[in-house]
């Protein structure tokens, strides 16, 4: 099982025609176009990048995959509560690190994350679901995760509980999918 299967499995269960979703990074839409598929014609997806080379991938992804209910913003997944109203979002998803086959020199950072996850959390539904990838290997990302974990793992326990997936014997740097359920 990939990290992307289970984010995927996980979100099936959360996403449904109607939902509102938010792709907070973007990137080459593949999660956009996954959360537009569940979410339907009646639902919308609002999806986040600060490259116009990831917003124009996306573009072209949708396009051909004919999904209309998808709103592309160039602009940081911090700024996502702009966008939404307080408890209106069923999903939010998040893939840390840089654009796959893009400029490794542009990556996500802990600040505007932890900054972009406390305004998903605003407006993240009561039953809601947000998924946070980390991927930190190569030449970036061990301080967003480092900053990231104990983030995490302080969030109210009240009002949310946090599911921290580990490939435990993976080799190198394996991604680690957290899962965010609002109480």
């Amino acid at each position: 099982m990939r990290a992307l299967d289970l984010v995927h499995d996980t979100i099936k269960k959360y996403v449904k025609a109607g939902s509102i979703c938010i792709d907070a990074t973007m990137g080459r839409g593949y999660d956009t176009a996954y959360l537009a598929s569940l979410a339907g014609d009646s639902g919308k997806v609002i999806a986040f990048d600060i490259q116009k080379s990831a917003l124009d991938s996306t573009s072209s992804l949708l396009k051909e995959k004919g999904y209309e209910n998808v709103e592309l913003i160039l602009d940081s997944h911090a700024n996502m509560a702009k966008y939404a109203t307080d408890e209106s979002v069923d999903c939010i998803v998040f893939n840390l690190g840089y654009l796959p086959n893009g400029d490794h020199t542009i990556y996500t950072h802990a600040d505007s994350t932890i900054e972009a996850i406390t305004s998903g959390l605003k407006i993240l539904k009561k039953g809601g679901l947000m998924c946070v990838s980390i991927y930190y290997g190569g030449d970036s990302g061990y301080e967003e995760k480092d900053a990231l974990l104990p983030f995490l793992k302080n969030l109210d326990d009240e009002k949310y509980q946090v599911i921290m997936a580990s490939f435990f014997n993976w080799k190198n740097d394996p991604p680690i999918p957290v899962f965010i359920l609002k109480n």
